[in-house]
């Protein structure tokens, strides 16, 4: 025998319907307004807004190369605890950055680097990919690294080694020694060994070429063949040309 169900009964009566409906009036609230179309937030990339300066907080990769490294280090994400002893647990939360490619961006000064390294980062928060980002330039990795009584420039260097997205801008800029230079190469090779995403910018062409005036340094001559080999290995060249931008907004 098929049992029969009753027909499904309204949530609330009709007259409580009018009731609340005259109520709302009052209040100006018209229950048949149509919404406005506006987007849900990010919780991923208002916390990066936050860490990102003034300047680059519109930021988007327009750059079809880095748009394309967006796309690669987003494709590759992969769920919580993928590797894990249990990885089906938390299997289905936010997509985390783990390995991939590596971008160098070069260039004169003021050619968007910068901006299209911060945007990079913008675009993965928003793609909704869960992103532990780092950003620093040389020179002030360096000041950071330096002894000093009360902090263990050890254990920061290898945080940073660690984290599974580094922007390292402006390499080159700082002025060379024997012990940035190992500084350099412990991050680097590290980095290239475990393919951790890093995005460098640099305002020196990576080497000498017959195009390159004599007196322009190069990448290779601030950071040494270990580091630039690593560097070519692990990271997508990617030359960026025209004015200075910065001198343009005025």
């Amino acid at each position: 025998m098929r049992a029969r169900f009753a027909d499904p009964q309204p949530a609330i009566s009709e007259r409580l319907r009018e009731r609340l409906e005259a109520k709302l009036a009052e209040r100006g609230l018209d229950l048949d307004r149509q919404l406005p179309d506006s987007p849900e937030p990010i919780p991923a990339l208002e916390a990066a807004q936050a860490r990102i300066p003034v300047d680059y907080r519109d930021a988007v990769p327009e750059h079809p190369d880095v748009a394309a490294w967006v796309r690669t280090i987003a494709g590759n994400a992969v769920a919580p605890n993928t590797d894990g002893v249990n990885p089906h647990y938390g299997a289905t939360g936010r997509r985390q950055i783990t390995h991939g490619p590596s971008l160098l961006l070069w260039g004169p000064t003021g050619t968007g680097k910068t901006h299209q390294a911060y945007g990079a980062i913008r675009a993965l928060t928003a793609a909704g990919c869960g992103v532990n980002w780092y950003a620093t330039t040389a020179a002030d990795l360096y000041a950071e690294l330096r002894p000093r009584t009360g902090a263990d420039p050890e254990y920061l260097l290898r945080r940073i080694m660690r984290i599974p997205l580094l922007l390292l801008d402006d390499l080159g800029a700082a002025k060379p020694s024997e012990w940035t230079e190992e500084i350099t190469f412990r991050l680097v090779n590290w980095r290239c060994q475990h393919r951790l995403p890093t995005i460098v910018t640099s305002n020196m062409p990576p080497v000498r070429t017959s195009e390159v005036p004599a007196r322009q340094p190069v990448l290779r001559e601030r950071v040494g063949d270990r580091v630039l080999s690593r560097l070519s290995g692990m990271c997508t060249a990617v030359e960026f040309t025209g004015p200075d931008r910065r001198f343009q907004r005025r």
